[in-house]
């Protein structure tokens, strides 16, 4: 029977993809235990709505502003050492966000230009860190590597950090923030380990095999994804279930109380549920890529999300609320793994910095268009409505795209020799 070790990290994936796990896990602790306590720290400091939204949008509009620069910058330097130096960027922020709380100087405005400023950081670090898997493993162990590390995202930033930020706030105001230090700048020693990555090289034949290269690195990328319908549309997709998605999960917090009745710790629970689905979809996901065509488990899952909107807008039982969400975490985890593996393996490594950081940029374009109108929809036709428009809008999307998730899946990337991994990279600990 395979050791605990070898379940997770197998030792085919190589050892810089352990170090690789571990601070990717580690960083994403941080990040949950954050998640719970920056709101709750803004709730204390004031009770205006904008402030405690804007709080939230700290979370998207640096993707916004800064993702596709990011992707270039990923694209042209050493991809660990940004993420190091971001990470460690990252660390700078919350201590000097502790000296102020512990010193009794910290206002709202200080807290919103922490978050901004450290969201920025993690823009950079995300993108540098998204194209570090493809550059250590083969590309057909791409799909249990990222299933690990979404693992640690789920079980790190969704179950374990949220609470633990809470009961940490709950002791005092700075000590979340101190541990999230503490786990950021461990995330930063553990992925130092890896051997250095060099800088992507363009090749020859890839560059005989695409569009010609534009003058400016980011518009070489967008000419890149224009030419390449698989990743473009893929790309696509995933920026118009985000705005279906972020629509009714904009007043989920209304939804759950007032027409389901749960109250706030059934809300709480309700979200929960969304993450041990995500745990089954872990267990599950090595036997479904085995056993079933990308193809297919694209259209089930995105199948099973038309659905989902639907059963919402029809149930007032929060037992089948829980149920759906329960469900809708197994089969999002299945598909976040799934398309980013796709995209992984059809993008040339010189690229994978600016097409994940245009990937990025649709996703939380998407979240914030669908939370806007989420919320007048649900004001207009009442809390049901927003499931209802996501279950339209994301309909129309699946007829569309139906035939071309079979393209999607099968397409071949473009031969680059500077695309296989260095098979040093899973051996060397350190630079």
């Amino acid at each position: 029977m395979p050791s605990l070790g070898e379940l997770v990290a197998p030792r085919r994936l190589g050892t810089s993809f352990r170090w690789l796990l571990g601070s990717s896990w580690t960083s994403n602790l941080g990040d949950g235990i954050a998640l719970s306590a920056a709101p709750l720290l803004i709730a204390s400091m004031t009770s205006s709505p904008v402030l405690v939204a804007a709080g939230a949008m700290m979370q998207y509009l640096p993707w916004l502003l800064f993702g596709l620069f990011a992707g270039s910058v990923a694209d042209h330097h050493d991809r660990r050492r940004l993420v190091m130096i971001a990470n460690g960027s990252r660390a700078v922020v919350v201590a000097a966000l502790v000296v102020f709380l512990v010193t009794g100087h910290a206002t709202v405005v200080i807290v919103l230009a922490t978050a901004f400023v450290y969201g920025t950081a993690e823009v950079f670090a995300d993108t540098a860190g998204s194209t570090l898997l493809p550059m250590l493993v083969r590309p057909a162990d791409l799909g249990i590597g990222n299933a690990r590390l979404q693992a640690g995202y789920l079980v790190a930033n969704q179950l374990a950090g949220p609470p633990l930020g809470a009961f940490l706030f709950a002791i005092g105001s700075f000590w979340p923030f101190l541990v999230q230090i503490l786990c950021v700048s461990l995330a930063v020693v553990l992925i130092s380990r890896i051997a250095r990555t060099p800088v992507p090289e363009r090749d020859a034949a890839a560059d005989a095999a695409s569009v010609p290269t534009s003058t400016h690195p980011i518009r070489e990328g967008l000419r890149w994804l224009r030419h390449n319908p698989p990743v473009r549309t893929l790309v696509l997709i995933i920026l118009v279930f985000n705005v279906t998605w972020a629509a009714p999960w904009s007043i989920l917090v209304l939804y759950a109380t007032e027409h389901l009745g749960m109250g706030p710790v059934g809300y709480g629970a309700l979200t929960t549920a969304s993450a041990l689905g995500g745990l089954v979809g872990i267990a599950a996901f090595g036997w479904l890529e085995k056993h079933v065509s990308f193809s297919t488990l694209m259209r089930v899952c995105l199948t099973l999300e038309v659905l989902m909107h639907l059963a919402f807008a029809l149930t007032t039982a929060p037992a089948i609320a829980f149920a759906i969400m329960f469900g809708f975490g197994a089969y999002a985890f299945v598909w976040g793994t799934i398309s980013t593996t796709v995209r992984q393996r059809l993008v040339p490594m010189h690229l994978q910095g600016r097409i994940a950081s245009v990937n990025m940029v649709g996703v939380f374009g998407g979240l914030v268009i669908g939370q806007a109108l989420g919320g007048v929809i649900a004001q207009t036709w009442g809390l049901t409505a927003p499931w209802w428009f996501a279950f339209g809008g994301s309909l129309v999307t699946l007829v569309i795209v139906w035939r071309s998730l079979s393209l999607i899946a099968a397409a071949k990337p473009v031969l680059d020799t500077a695309d296989d991994p260095d098979p040093s990279l899973g051996d060397h600990e350190t630079a």
